[in-house]
């Protein structure tokens, strides 16, 4: 079946009180789906952002984020009052500010856990049974982080940095307050989610899920399973994630994320992989995999380097991983995000598992990797596959039809037919082109739906302070956009 969807982060919604959330809002965008005849809501990960404010530099691949817990919603159970709400200064609310919502929000979210009361004890029992695996080691790795002034754990009391079980249980007893405030917070995001996604479901529209394939270092997930990572005998990371120098950057990239111990995945059966996979099934519809072309072989780079030229190439799991994920859960929806440079064994990786793969429009007229760049143009796509016109990584069409070297948007117009100087010409000519593929799926930015220019853009990759940050307006999500969308939806068949 044909289909199509809007990729838009739930923060950048419209609303009260300094980032999109579980709010209103949000049900209001599921309607607007709807009435645009759209068939997915792709969002990013959903988890509590870490450093640079980067949903992909999570303190957990299982939590959720806090920020995004609707205060509406905990005003309406009577644990807020309308008037505390409205006291703190979240910004002027045009952009995400981090700093304010770190102090005003966790400040609200304190008061609603104390007159709580745990109201509810049998469906956080549940709860709290249902995610005994990482809960109770995510509420005490940040009940501990703030008790050492928000450190990372390399900088903790050494017994506890390294989870030595008389430290978990003793610091376990010592914070049993912020414990129990941490897990507060997480019913009540999961609560909240799951009752939006319900509610998505009931209007057709499914949700894609995003997750990165590597953890951060400063995560409750490195910091209680440890033995899951490459550590020297000293229990410290011996190796770290990126990618090599190419010619877009002379030093290559490093994340500086832990990478698995691969091998001892493997003698546990893939547990962990396969508890991950399964609390993403049940916050998501369709998964997609950020990095897919690790699992075939990853970078490794030296965890004192401070450039990745000192890294090489390892193997990954290969299909086996995925074996294991479907023996153990069945058949797993998933979107293989394999952009950059791609081998023949990666995209072997992607034909074995059967997952579509990502295709991106930009990168199509890139004339720096002209020989790369074909793969990406429609009718080179095979049905399997979801077509975009950029991700969240990439500049918004507008502001890369501004950027882009005169050549390449000479190829641009000529492949597309345009024969104005037009910008906003290009990017609806653009949105047709992905749509017109023979992809499966077509998932659009709302940036490049609105025409916005790189101001409206999310993520610029290593940079750090401007992203993140974007939200839409209110206004923007009208009724004629939701029917321009819809027409288009029609027209190229991509509603059931």
């Amino acid at each position: 079946m044909r289909t199509s969807g809007i990729l838009f982060p739930v923060f950048s919604l419209p609303g009260k009180y300094g980032i999109g959330c579980f709010s209103e809002e949000a049900y209001k965008f599921v309607d607007f789906l709807k009435e645009a005849r759209q068939t997915y809501w792709q969002i990013l990960p959903l988890g509590p952002t870490g450093y640079g404010d980067s949903p992909y530099q999570s303190f957990s691949t299982f939590a959720g984020n806090p920020y995004l817990i609707s205060l509406e919603d905990l005003i309406s159970q009577g644990l807020l009052m309308q008037e505390e709400c409205n006291a703190v200064d979240f910004g002027d609310g045009k952009e995400v500010d981090y700093g304010k919502l770190y102090t005003g929000r966790r400040e609200l979210l304190r008061k609603a856990y104390e007159r709580s009361g745990f109201r509810d004890r049998d469906a956080f029992a549940d709860f709290e049974r249902d995610n005994a695996f990482w809960l109770k080691d995510y509420a005490l790795f940040m009940a501990v982080k703030d008790a050492h002034g928000g450190a990372g754990i390399t900088d903790w009391e050494p017994a506890i940095r390294d989870y030595e079980p008389e430290a978990v249980q003793a610091w376990t007893e010592k914070l049993q307050d912020e414990i129990g405030f941490y897990e507060y917070q997480q019913f009540e995001f999961d609560r909240q989610w799951k009752k939006l996604k319900a509610y998505a479901a009931e209007q057709g529209i499914s949700i894609i899920g995003d997750i990165p394939i590597y953890v951060s270092a400063d995560s409750s997930d490195f910091w209680a399973h440890r033995e899951l990572f490459q550590l020297d005998e000293r229990g410290r990371i011996r190796m770290i994630a990126g990618v090599p120098p190419d010619g877009f950057s002379a030093t290559g990239q490093v994340w500086g994320n832990p990478l698995y111990n691969w091998a001892r995945h493997k003698e546990t059966g893939y547990d962990w992989w396969i508890r991950r996979i399964a609390k993403c099934k049940e916050l998501y519809d369709v998964i997609r995999i950020d990095h897919f072309r690790g699992f075939d072989e990853y970078f490794a780079i030296p965890a004192e380097a401070e450039t990745a030229a000192a890294g090489r190439w390892e193997k990954g799991p290969g299909t086996d991983l995925f074996e294991a994920i479907e023996a153990a859960l069945g058949k797993t929806p998933i979107i293989a995000e394999d952009l950059g440079y791609v081998t023949d064994t990666v995209r072997q990786l992607v034909r074995d598992t059967g997952f579509p793969n990502m295709k991106v429009l930009e990168f199509a007229f890139d004339s720096r990797d002209s020989t790369g760049a074909m793969e990406y143009l429609p009718y080179r796509y095979d049905h399997n596959c979801v077509v975009y016109t950029g991700t969240h990584d990439n500049e918004t069409l507008r502001g890369w039809i501004d950027s882009i070297l005169p050549v390449e948007r000479q190829q641009v117009c000529e492949y597309l037919d345009v024969r104005t100087k037009d910008p906003q010409e290009i990017v609806e000519k653009m949105i047709i082109a992905a749509f017109s593929s023979v992809a499966d799926t077509c998932i659009i930015p709302l940036q490049d739906y609105l025409g916005l220019d790189n101001s409206a853009r999310i993520n610029q990759p290593s940079t750090n302070g401007t992203n993140w940050k974007w939200r839409v307006k209110k206004e923007d999500l009208s009724g004629r956009l939701a029917a321009r969308i819809a027409s288009l939806t029609a027209l190229y068949g991509r509603t059931d």
